[in-house]
């Protein structure tokens, strides 16, 4: 199988060495392409000057278009898997194999590493974490699907969904929207647990003060998914 690790990367330059050097090391049977989502603090450069495959997007998109380009990447490439995988150093390159032996095992989808299953590692902060148990529950309703971290970003798909997303993907806040949009369509989704990491630097996209309006945000764009079945 041809399997491709995509990694967004906006103003990443401090981590994307050490992300870069884990997904060699622990996880040799995956390719990765970095998409440079328009950054303005020399992660093009990095990755030209160590010769790292590179998708360098002019302007900055956002987490969903930079995404999205990956996935259309990935589809015209042929690759059999395409992975979500941040660049700011959170998840572990180390659980890629187990993903992929779960998504060939069960015939799934989609597989979610999940910070929740087993409550190891960097658990977020109080009020995300509140946010992420209602955006759980959302989940549920709309789907019937017990998911308990919607919101991670480190996912693993099947070409199937990969050419669903390569044409469709949310473009703000996309991993709970995404979640829903593939059980709407009958996807096969499970997760799996995985120690993930706090950021090995820069800052979150998502503050405080726009904590309500993701929130708010998220949850309509859910509810549209699960109607557009």
């Amino acid at each position: 199988m041809k399997n491709l690790v995509i990694v967004p990367a906006w103003n990443e330059v401090e981590s994307l060495e050490r992300v870069v050097a884990a997904l060699r090391r622990d996880a040799p049977g995956f390719d990765f392409v970095i998409v440079n989502d328009g950054s303005t603090d020399g992660t093009a450069a990095l990755c030209r000057r160590n010769g790292w495959p590179l998708l360098d997007l002019p302007v900055n998109l956002g987490i969903g278009g930079a995404v999205q380009t990956g996935y259309r990447y990935a589809v015209r490439a042929g690759y059999d898997t395409a992975t979500q995988f941040d660049g700011d150093g959170q998840h572990d390159a180390a659980a890629l194999p187990a993903m992929l032996a779960a998504l060939r095992r069960d015939g799934l989808d989609m597989v979610v590493g999940s910070r929740f299953i087993e409550r190891k590692g960097f658990q977020s902060g109080a009020l995300r974490r509140v946010g992420i148990r209602f955006l759980s529950r959302l989940v549920r309703v709309l789907t019937g699907r017990a998911i308990t971290d919607p919101t991670s970003g480190f996912r693993m798909v099947s070409r199937r969904l990969a050419e669903l997303f390569a044409e469709d993907y949310p473009n703000d806040y996309p991993e709970p929207e995404s979640v829903v949009r593939a059980l709407a369509r009958g996807a096969k989704v499970a997760e799996i647990p995985v120690v993930m990491n706090d950021r090995l630097a820069g800052t979150s996209s998502i503050s405080m003060r726009r904590s309500v309006y993701y929130m708010v945000k998220v949850s309509f764009a859910m509810v549209v998914a699960r109607l557009r079945k």
